[in-house]
Order: structure tokens, then sequence, then C-alpha cells
């Protein structure tokens, strides 16, 4: 949800109008009718009050997004090397990270978006910058400030991201991490720690966990479809449960992961023999890949379709396998990927997930998705809380 800018000032004379543009010239189906603006009112003290309209720019990881700004300046023929315009990323309450900022032609992008944030330039007035590369720490909510001398003003858009929610806990058992250790196992599962938004939005498309889970405001949450009494309460009407924010450092739980797009592919090695977790890594290199971790599994499940009936070891010691169009020999009668735990990793025998990243470093484009391939993304989430 975009907030809203109240100026106090008796006269105000740059207007940033903020508004959802697709990203090439000719909009999708999907894209029609999104176009948000600013409306512009005057109270009866004559001082201007600009609201930004709630609205997103949405992309996938690797690809490239505008993050639409436009402003408009009184007098219009004022000199243009004049005008400041810089990009924040609003991370928190009180925290801004900087990330684009540009007087006359003079830019710099900063910090973790140097050499991929470059200003548009679609026009006069135009402030709008293209994200190149997007990386999953690009998600989140930026601010679009437009500064002429002693007067400004802001706008505001938000970056979603087309991707995937899964619940982890590592192999010592559930409610095991901390926010910090939380990160940490998202992080090595190709992961980030999911927002409230995108664990809501998996909630809506059908999952179910029963396990409660740090997300990246460092709240507790988990998201109940089928309300039963091991889950809290079997009366209880179904949502996003929610204990409110937890110390960090003291309190543990699980973790809910996010990740999207993959610069590669994930994949099912074919072998005559089952193998331990050593030779399956073996295995894998000695194709030209490594052993898949759990998000690169979720990513190829729900982005790329893959559909495979067969356990396999994943990175982590676990053992997956995902399924698209679910049939009865293969777990159950829902989508999802298949958990069967962690197996002791010298005597068990499975097959292997392996991933191979793309050669020219581009992101495999994403699959149009059919309905049956969205629903619980995973299938073994009734403990108790």
């Amino acid at each position: 949800m975009l907030g809203a800018q109240f100026l106090g000032l008796a006269a105000v004379t740059c207007i940033v109008r903020v508004w959802v543009l697709p990203v090439s010239s000719l909009p999708t189906e999907r894209e029609k009718g999104r176009r948000k603006v600013v409306h512009v009112l005057e109270d009866e003290s004559g001082a201007v009050i600009v609201q930004t309209a709630p609205g997103k720019v949405v992309t996938h990881r690797g690809g490239s997004i505008t993050l639409p700004c436009r402003y408009h300046h009184e007098p219009e023929n004022s000199d243009p090397a004049r005008i400041r315009i810089k990009w924040t990323k609003v991370t928190d309450t009180f925290r801004f990270e900087d990330v684009f900022v540009a007087l006359g032609r003079q830019q710099r992008a900063l910090g973790a978006y140097r050499g991929r944030v470059t200003l548009e330039n679609a026009g006069p007035w135009d402030a709008s910058v293209i994200i190149h590369n997007v990386t999953l720490q690009d998600y989140g909510r930026y601010e679009c400030e437009v500064t002429n001398d002693m007067e400004d003003d802001t706008g505001f858009v938000s970056l979603d991201l087309e991707g995937v929610v899964f619940p982890y806990h590592p192999r010592l058992g559930r409610y095991k991490l901390n926010y910090h250790q939380a990160q940490e196992v998202c992080r090595q599962q190709d992961a980030i720690l999911a927002s409230h938004g995108q664990l809501h939005k998996a909630w809506l498309e059908g999952l179910d966990w029963c396990n409660a889970g740090w997300l990246e405001d460092g709240s507790v949450q988990y998201p109940i479809s089928h309300p039963r009494d091991e889950c809290g309460r079997k009366d209880a009407p179904p949502g996003v449960r929610n204990y409110g924010y937890r110390h960090k450092e003291d309190e543990r739980y699980d973790a809910f992961c996010f990740t999207s797009n993959l610069n590669g592919r994930v994949y099912f090695l074919k072998r005559f023999k089952k193998v331990n977790y050593s030779e399956a890594a073996k295995a894998c290199q000695r194709d030209g890949s490594a052993v898949a971790k759990v998000g690169q599994l979720y990513a190829a499940w729900k982005i790329q379709l893959l559909d495979r009936c067969e356990a396999g070891w994943l990175e982590d010691g676990s053992i997956r396998y995902p399924i698209v169009n679910p049939r009865a020999r293969c777990g159950g009668p829902e989508p999802g990927v298949r958990n069967l735990g962690f197996p002791d990793k010298k005597f068990r025998l499975y097959g292997i997930y392996c991933f191979r990243k793309n050669r020219e470093g581009a992101a495999v484009p994403p699959t149009p998705q059919p309905k049956k391939a969205v629903g619980a993304a995973a299938t073994n989430g009734t403990s108790s809380i």
C-alpha cells in the first residue's frame, strides 16, 4: 500500500505523479487498466495536497523494470539542469537505502544498484528509472523525490516479484531459528525471507502450513486454508495467523522464504541406480551442475512447471520432489513440492535433482502457469503450533 504525502506549504511548485507503466511499449492484457495517477486537490487554505494512488510494478528476478515517476514544474521554462532527482528504497519505517541520484546530466547509481539503474529519459518531466538484472533483494517500496532549489515533492511505487513462498526448517527440526538464522537459511536456499504481502498471496493461492515462521519484517505468521484444532482452532476462519513482532535474538521459529525466476534449469538426473548424498553431489558435478537448492526446486516447480514423481536429494540433505499435476501414486490430491524429510546422508539411497546455471547469464523467462499448478506449495504442514 502506497502512502500519501501531505504538504503544508503555502505554495508548491513541483508535483510528482506516480503511476504504473508497462515494461514494454505494448501493454499486455494483464497490464491494461492498471495505470494509477496522482490526485491533486486544493484545500480551503490554498495549500496543495498530493496523494499517490495505490499501485505497483511487477517483474521477476533477472528481468528489467521501470519504476515510473513523472513531475510537473511551474514555470515550465525552468532550467532542467537545476532539478535534482533522487530514488530511495524504503527498507523500514525509519531506514532508507540510496538507489539513484541525478542533477542535470550528472547521474549516479549507488550501492547494490551501481551499474544496474539508469534514467528512462522518456521525455520532459520524466524522473522514471529502469532497474536492470533485478535481484530478490530489489523487492520493496521506493521513493521518488524531485527537488528544485528549496522546493521538493515525493511519490512512491512498489516493486513486486513473481515467485513462490515456501516454508523451511533445517535438519535440526522445527522452531530452531532466530530471525537472523532464518535470514541465513533462506539465503542458503537461493531465497530471501518472505514479506507479509507475499505470504498472504501464497495463502490466497492455497498455501496451508501449520508451523509459524519468520517474515522479513520481524513478525511471525503462518497461513491456514483448512482450519483444524492442531493449527489454532477448527472453528476459526481461514487466514494468515499472526504472532506479531517477536524478539529477533531470543525467540525461535521456522522461516517462510521467497524465491523468484531461475537463472538456469533444475532437472532430475537420470541414473541406473539410486545413490547416497555424497554420490549425488559427485554425479551432478560430473554432469556440469550442482545439487539443486530447495528454493531452486520450488522455483522450477512454480515457474518452469517441473513435474517429477521421483524423490531426490537436494543441497541441504533433504529429499523432495515437485508435482504440478497430482495423481494418486505421487503423494496426494494437491500440487506442490513433496517433502520426505532429512534421511541419513550416508546410507539412504535416492535420485538427484541438479541445477545447471545458464551459460549466457540470462534468466529463463517465466512459463505461463495453469490454474491447477497454483496451490499448496508444500504438503506436509500438519504439525501443531
